[in-house]
């Protein structure tokens, strides 16, 4: 052990010791001196001694902290200080005993140590201080790990508190702003958002959004692809708005990112708030895939499962919906009642799946009649519906008998040897702007108008006057 230890100056009264004593009481001394290094040395990661100008005169174990005894001897022990300790303390130069006490000091490759110091001034026979005396114990991991537990309750205070406000709705876009608003308050964002990347990276779209600035981000969050890791990347926007995307995959295949963004020159995203939003972004794809369920129940409560058109409900709510704003814009509406003829014989004779075939296309060759604004339903077994927006009788006319002539020979087609063949029976009622007639008596006017038909021979259309099968 190389050491350089600068004598501590010996009391100033002075006695004669005979010279065999002297020696003894030498050796007894220098055993001491040595047993307490010894223990020291085991039992601290860094011990020192100053003098009176605070310079190392004692350190061990060699090497300690890195730095070689060599290294450090003669020199101002408060270089190795990494900056101001809490308290405004010194651990070298103490002015009073002191126990438990923290510090960083440097490590020669320019990391920094935390050490739990405990030290206390060395004193003359006046009650000056010429130095001071200490030991250290190394915490650098201990506080490490204090660290990231404390981040991590930090994280679950606000995972927790997310979780706690989701529970008190029940639709998805309210969890979501939720989330956001939290997420935003927390670390301090001007906003965030959900940015859909539906199969175009370069296009995103806004899906939801909490605070401002989302425009501004918009074309920097394009950079983020399909081919970018799940950890939160950090991008800077044009205008210098710190940005921060995490990307999440939910497992109905969508693409999004949850986005978040500080104003221009803010300072950057450290790693417990990347932690943070990489945590929140499983949140954001749980809500994500409880929207996608809450959208499928929707569908299926109004959708008729075979052909994928409107049920009996839902057409009846739409058709108000429909008759409201034509109502509104003084434009004219059109409702059709459509049976398919002779579909009993199809199903006894071929089976329900030969049936089910001829009812998908029913539905196809009706999807084709109209636009994309008009409304086409199943009312269940073999009657249809359609509303046609703006179309008076003689328009929905000609789609009847476009029907008339077109649908058997493509329904004959995939029976071909139905005897009777499969025609359709259409009743037609309009509704002109205006008109002293609620929705109840418009559908019994096409239900009337279509069993006209039917008791006629079928296989035609038949428009139900204002006053007819009233």
């Amino acid at each position: 052990m190389n050491e350089r230890v600068a004598a501590v100056p010996p009391p100033t009264q002075v006695r004669f010791v005979p010279q065999q004593d002297a020696s003894v009481l030498e050796h007894v001394l220098l055993e001491s001196r040595q047993r307490w290094r010894d223990l020291v040395s085991m039992t601290a990661d860094f011990a020192f001694e100053t003098d009176a100008a605070g310079r190392f005169v004692f350190v061990t174990p060699d090497p300690a902290l890195g730095w070689s005894a060599a290294m450090l001897i003669g020199q101002p022990a408060q270089l190795l200080l990494s900056g101001p300790t809490a308290g405004g303390f010194d651990p070298f130069q103490p002015e009073a005993p002191l126990r438990r006490r923290r510090a960083w000091l440097k490590r020669p490759d320019g990391t920094v140590a935390c050490l739990l110091f405990a030290a206390a001034p060395i004193l003359d026979e006046a009650g000056h201080i010429i130095g001071a005396r200490g030991l250290g114990v190394d915490l650098t991991e201990q506080e490490a790990q204090e660290v990231r537990i404390a981040a991590a309750l930090r994280r679950g205070e606000v995972l927790d508190h997310i979780l706690q406000a989701m529970r008190a709705e029940v639709f998805a876009p309210r969890m979501m702003r939720v989330v956001l608003d939290a997420l935003v308050r927390a670390l301090g964002a001007e906003g965030a958002a959900v940015i859909d990347f539906p199969g175009d990276a370069l296009h995103p779209a806004l899906l939801y959004q909490s605070g401002g600035g989302a425009a501004a981000v918009l074309a920097s969050v394009a950079r983020l692809t399909e081919d970018a890791p799940l950890a939160p990347q950090q991008l800077l926007a044009p205008d210098g708005r710190p940005l921060l995307v995490a990307r999440c995959c939910t497992r109905f295949g969508e693409q999004v990112g949850l986005a978040l963004w500080r104003i221009p020159g803010a300072r950057a995203w450290d790693l417990e708030e990347r932690m943070l939003v990489g945590s929140a972004s499983a949140i954001v794809r749980v809500v994500l895939e409880h929207d996608a369920i809450q959208r499928e129940l929707v569908i299926r409560a109004r959708t008729d499962p075979l052909t994928g058109l409107l049920n009996r409900r839902a057409f009846h709510e739409e058709i108000m919906r429909h008759v409201e704003r034509l109502e509104r814009e003084g434009l004219p509406g059109t409702l059709m009642f459509i049976d398919l003829d002779h579909f009993k014989q199809v199903n006894d004779r071929f089976g329900h799946e030969t049936g089910d075939t001829v009812l998908r296309a029913t539905a196809t060759l009706l999807r084709d009649l109209v636009r994309p604004s008009d409304l086409v339903a199943r009312l269940g077994g073999d009657e249809f519906a359609v509303w046609m927006n703006g179309a008076d009788h003689l328009t929905a006319a000609e789609r009847a008998e476009w029907l008339r002539i077109h649908a058997p020979p493509r329904l004959a087609a995939l029976v071909p040897d139905a005897d009777p063949p499969v025609s359709l029976s259409i009743g037609l009622a309009c509704r002109e702007a205006g008109a002293d007639e609620d929705l109840e008596g418009l559908l019994r006017r096409a239900d009337a108008a279509m069993y006209a038909v039917k008791q006629g021979g079928r296989g035609h259309w038949r428009v139900a006057p204002p006053e007819a099968f009233a």
